[in-house]
């Protein structure tokens, strides 16, 4: 499947268009998300992460 085919992660309304948005780091966006967790990690009692949805990945599944 190609990038035109699938739905921009940030704007479901429109369709990806390969700029990379979606993988920058919410910390440093000159740097592409390594998981390094540092978003998530801090001296606060607790952190959150709002999942406003899950999108399943219909290939993967057949």
């Amino acid at each position: 499947m190609n990038a035109q085919s699938k739905r921009c992660l940030l704007d479901d309304t429109k369709p990806c268009t390969g700029c990379g948005e979606c993988v920058r780091c919410d910390l440093d966006p000159e740097k592409l998300c390594d998981n390094c967790m540092k978003c998530v990690k801090g001296d606060a009692e607790y952190r959150a992460i709002r999942i406003d949805r899950v999108i399943v990945d219909e290939d993967k599944n057949a």
